[in-house]
């Protein structure tokens, strides 16, 4: 038995009990949380999968399990397969790969999926009797698992990703614990705002693909210079033409600094972390001194590109520069593109014809768009008033997604804070 759930049962040097800042009406007098192990509140799932035919998964922070074809374009378990741990609905799983959101490793409850297979470096456990699934992933999501764990992290990562955790310091790590009744509320109340997250992001998914439907429709296919709407005023205008992008704006060159121009205030250097989704956040932000050499200032309406990138996947992606941004210069990595038609050349950016003219460019280079060849990009559009009619619907599609994204945004933070009160602190359960 955990050593502080043995003393909460009666001794008289017995340690404090743990308290959250809020509890439930029915359970403000109960007595306080204790901390029991997850040797103690669980067993490890051990067995093989041996010949069976499941699907082998992996688990992504922040996403859950995935199927393994899916998160590394094929299967990957090999000769290993037989050795992989059957996971069933109602078991939990540890990740020991360090993430950003979750440093020493997530645990995810498997749901849905009835069976899978789970590669043999991740831990698996099952919850005994008297123990909530969904209190516990809810204290797993607070990462109270690795405020605890990263004591005991001694180093970085190892050659294949994961961390050095062992079994016994993982099932070392205590979860502050009420009744069972109490557990169960928690949770009701934490899946109930979970569903309304849930239908929120289906929402915007919705809209996001109304939004590419709609663009289907609103310019022409490849080879055509007509699109398969037109709004009513515009029925009879002339067919759209074809021209380069050079010839609709000009790129404006971004800043390459030093650590020593880094200020906590000045000049905001905006980079491709600070694109997110097609627009601007100021999260993670640069400064440099504001005579830094070189620096090409930013406008309201420049469409941001992001150029250059470890990670190809990101290279193309792209925001407009809103107005009240903070006087702004771009990095090396990213350029801009100033033009007179701001609004209708970002929606043009967003079109499949634009991304396959990216993914051409990188076939050509290591990781980067060639800017001579990106004012190269052909695109097929109308007269001026035809594009602001089109800007003017795509963007107002725009605004609302923005709008739900933020009510989304809202909701998550609302969670986060709930959590904050109706678990004991970080600090309370280390002491």
């Amino acid at each position: 038995m955990n050593r502080k759930l043995k003393s909460a049962a009666g001794n008289q040097n017995a340690e404090p009990a743990l308290t959250p800042k809020l509890r439930f009406p029915e359970f403000r007098d109960a007595p306080g949380w204790v901390a029991i192990s997850l040797e103690d509140a669980s067993v490890p799932v051990v067995e093989r999968v041996g010949t069976r035919k499941l699907t082998p998964v992996s688990i992504s922070a922040g996403i859950g399990f995935v199927p393994q074809s899916e998160k590394f374009g094929r299967d990957i378990s090999g000769n290993q397969y037989q050795l992989y741990t059957l996971v069933r609905d109602g078991d939990f799983v540890f990740n020991k790969g360090n993430s950003l959101k979750f440093p020493q490793g997530c645990v995810y409850l498997l749901q849905g999926w009835v069976e899978v297979a789970a590669p043999n470096v991740f831990i698996c456990f099952r919850l005994r009797k008297g123990y909530s699934n969904a209190f516990f992933q809810n204290c797993f999501e607070k990462n109270t698992h690795g405020i605890q764990l990263k004591r005991h992290i001694t180093s970085g990562a190892r050659s294949n990703g994961l961390l050095n955790i062992s079994k016994e310091t993982f099932f070392g790590v205590e979860i502050p614990t009420p009744s069972f009744a109490e557990q169960q509320k928690i949770a009701e109340c934490l899946t109930t705002l979970d569903e309304v997250i849930a239908a929120q992001s289906q929402k915007i998914a919705a809209l996001k693909t109304h939004k590419k439907g709609l663009m289907q429709q609103l310019f022409p296919r490849e080879g055509e210079t007509l699109p398969r709407i037109r709004f009513p005023e515009f029925q009879a205008a002339p067919e759209w033409e074809e021209v380069r992008l050079g010839k609709l704006g000009v790129l404006v060159s971004g800043l390459t600094y030093s650590p020593s121009d880094i200020r906590d205030e000045g000049l905001l250097v905006l980079r491709s972390s600070n694109v997110q989704n097609g627009v601007i956040t100021l999260d993670d932000c640069v400064y440099v001194t504001p005579e830094v050499k070189g620096a090409n200032l930013s406008k309201p309406n420049d469409i941001l590109i992001c150029v250059r990138n470890g990670s190809t996947a990101l290279i193309g992606k792209n925001a407009l520069i809103p107005d009240g941004m903070p006087l702004c210069t771009h990095g090396a990595f990213m350029t801009v593109f100033r033009t007179a038609l701001a609004q209708f050349v970002f929606q043009l950016f967003q079109t499949s014809k634009y991304q396959k003219q990216v993914e051409a460019d990188l076939g050509a280079t290591i990781n980067s768009i060639n800017g001579n060849q990106f004012v190269k990009y052909k695109f097929v559009i109308p007269k001026p008033p035809e594009q602001q009619r089109i800007a003017s619907c795509l963007t107002s599609l725009d605004d609302l997604i923005t709008a739900q994204s933020a009510k989304l945004s809202a909701l998550k933070t609302h969670k986060k804070g709930l959590m904050q009160q109706l678990f004991p602190s970080p600090e309370a359960v280390e002491a």
